[in-house]
């Protein structure tokens, strides 16, 4: 099976959710959380706070696939 195709494999997407979900909000509480509570979230540090969320959700994507991989 490709790696695209176990990447959009429901289970793995659910997982890597839950997985940005929970450490996408740690990660933005912590290197964002001042600006957020000054009230001070702009278009740009709301993209970066977007793309703190996409990390985590594609370690646990591509840790997944390697795992079901067998690599």
């Amino acid at each position: 099976m490709s790696v695209w195709r176990l990447a959009c494999e429901a289970r793995v997407v659910r997982r890597a959710l839950g997985f940005a979900v929970v450490v996408g909000s740690v990660l933005i509480a912590i290197n964002h959380g001042d600006a957020i509570l000054a009230g001070d979230v702009s278009a740009g540090r709301t993209l970066k706070m977007g793309l703190t969320v996409l990390v985590p959700y594609a370690v646990s994507t591509l840790s997944s696939v390697m795992a079901m991989r067998g690599s």
